[in-house]
């Protein structure tokens, strides 16, 4: 991997973990079945996450292209704004949840929510030049957002089980399938974003993302073995097997986060997201 794409990638997966962590966290918090206290400590959580992916944004500064990937540098400044407004989105949201305001946590987590996509649309544009579009770019992220939050936020509801081992199923049992679903759709995104064309990516990598060994640690790791320990966890919960869940949706979280920064490192050797 080149050096010179780790800052970039750092900022698009915690984008993605702050962005998708929100929209699962909000759609969890307006089902009303996950019990108080975790939906209150994954807002705080939530917005620590989103501290840090603006904080490290606003450090990490792009130029035309990273190692021969051309960029758009004049979105790199709507990426800074549209996190700092998920920053302050996410404060808002998190102490109206913490202080059971109930209303005003709604509606600070669909802003929030809002403001998000809003940070993945200037991402997508900011990388978007070598690839078939920004279209494409943009439902990689969506998709890497959403398999990221199930990912984490499932892990996370896991530990009030472990705890309390006579919370409902339901709220575990939806996370884990909705997890399977979305993984299941970004493995099938693989064959448009391979099939339409997309410009020669001249890096220090030079290779066609079907011929780096990568892709298929991509597709074999990052996609299919996350998605199988998912549905073990799914199957698990349905037996109220919380302990097993939990450690099979740890591993699956590992795996997926890898994934994704192996993902954007394809997509910036190949122009290929993925």
């Amino acid at each position: 991997m080149s050096a010179s794409s780790l800052p970039l990638t750092l900022v698009i997966l915690l984008a993605e973990c702050a962005v998708g962590g929100l929209w699962v966290l909000v759609f969890t918090q307006a089902l009303g079945q996950a019990a108080d206290s975790f939906i209150k400590f994954s807002a705080v959580m939530m917005f620590v996450v989103a501290a840090i992916a603006f904080f490290t944004a606003a450090a990490v500064s792009v130029d035309s292209d990273v190692d021969g990937y051309p960029l758009r540098e004049s979105a790199m400044d709507g990426v800074r704004w549209a996190l700092a407004a998920v920053f302050a989105a996410s404060a808002l949201h998190a102490y109206a949840t913490v202080r059971n305001h109930q209303t005003a946590a709604y509606a600070l987590g669909g802003l929030a929510s809002v403001v998000g996509l809003v940070a993945l649309v200037f991402l997508a544009r900011l990388v978007a030049e070598p690839t078939w579009g920004l279209p494409l770019v943009l439902a990689s992220l969506v998709i890497g957002s959403l398999v990221v939050g199930f990912a984490g936020l499932g892990m996370t509801l896991g530990h009030w089980y472990l705890v309390t081992p006579r919370l409902p199923e339901q709220p575990l049992r939806e996370l884990t399938g909705l997890l399977v679903i979305v993984m299941i759709v970004q493995a099938l995104f693989l064959v448009p974003a391979l099939l339409l064309p997309h410009d020669t990516v001249q890096t220090s990598v030079d290779k066609e993302i079907t011929s780096n060994m990568f892709f298929y640690l991509r597709i074999g790791f990052g996609l299919a073995f996350p998605a199988l320990l998912a549905w073990m966890a799914y199957d698990s919960s349905k037996v109220r097997g919380m302990q097993s869940a939990t450690g099979l949706l740890y591993i699956a979280m590992v795996l997926v986060i890898c994934g994704e920064v192996v993902a954007k490192w394809l997509m910036f050797t190949s122009g290929v997201p993925n």
